[in-house]
């Protein structure tokens, strides 16, 4: 079965799936495979891979120790081009469709598709959507494009259903790493509420409580990262994957 397929089928029966997003410069071999199988353990159904900004060349090292020690879909959510490796089971094909950048419109995509086709690798065609979130993130900054404003929902909304209107899979609302403050569950619950695709929603996401209200207003799938470069956090992972999943028993 395809990636794609299997995650929106446990989403649908689960009631969400849930996503951790590991950066490649925060944890590294030992570390790294612990983190991993924490992971796997703790009920989530899926590992992202990935940032805005790789500060070694240690991507490709990343993928493979995370391919090795997980049981579950390993999806690369590239930064660049470069951000690929046949390792990885799919890939994130991101179109920043919420910025006017032609280059990250469609200008990575045409010198990505051939390589992507050789590797083998699953593309899932992704509208990404940057929204203001209290300050300039990484993806903000790389990216040289305005985020959406979080009070018009309708404007989320018209972007989100070009992106369906075009063919795209699924629509990614991004608050950013780091970001001070998560997509509002206003706009989730409009754009969820309008289009017909899955929508995932990060950057922001703090406390279980804050990911279930996501699922609640309609993310098929939720992502947390930031949250767990404090290692202490780990332990909340089961919890995360709890409050996702809403349609099971607590």
């Amino acid at each position: 079965m395809k990636v794609f397929k299997h995650l929106t089928a446990v989403a649908e029966k689960k009631g969400g799936a849930y996503f951790v997003l590991i950066d490649p410069d925060t944890r590294k071999d030992a570390e790294l495979k612990d983190f991993v199988k924490e992971i796997c353990a703790q009920g989530a159904d899926a590992i992202l891979v990935g940032g805005s900004l790789i500060l070694d060349a240690g991507f490709q090292k990343t993928i493979e120790l995370v391919r090795e020690n997980s049981t579950l879909p390993v999806i690369i959510f590239p930064g660049s081009v470069q951000q690929l490796s046949p390792k990885a089971d799919a890939v994130l094909y991101l179109s920043l469709i919420s910025g006017r950048n032609p280059y990250y419109l469609f200008g990575e995509h045409v010198i990505a598709a051939p390589t992507i086709r050789k590797l083998g690798i699953e593309p899932i065609s992704t509208g990404y959507m940057l929204f203001e979130s209290g300050r300039t993130t990484t993806a903000e900054f790389m990216s040289n494009t305005r985020p959406l404003p979080v009070g018009k929902p309708d404007i989320a909304v018209a972007h989100a259903l070009a992106a369906q209107y075009m063919g795209m899979q699924t629509v990614y609302l991004e608050a950013g790493s780091g970001a001070d403050r998560a997509i509002p569950n206003e706009i989730v619950k409009a754009v969820s509420g309008y289009i017909d695709i899955p929508v995932i929603v990060g950057g922001g996401i703090r406390t279980p409580e804050e990911a279930r209200l996501k699922s609640e207003a309609g993310a098929t799938f939720v992502v947390t990262g930031n949250i767990y470069d404090n290692s202490d956090n780990i332990k909340l992972i089961n919890e995360f994957a709890r409050a996702v999943h809403i349609k099971e028993k607590s």
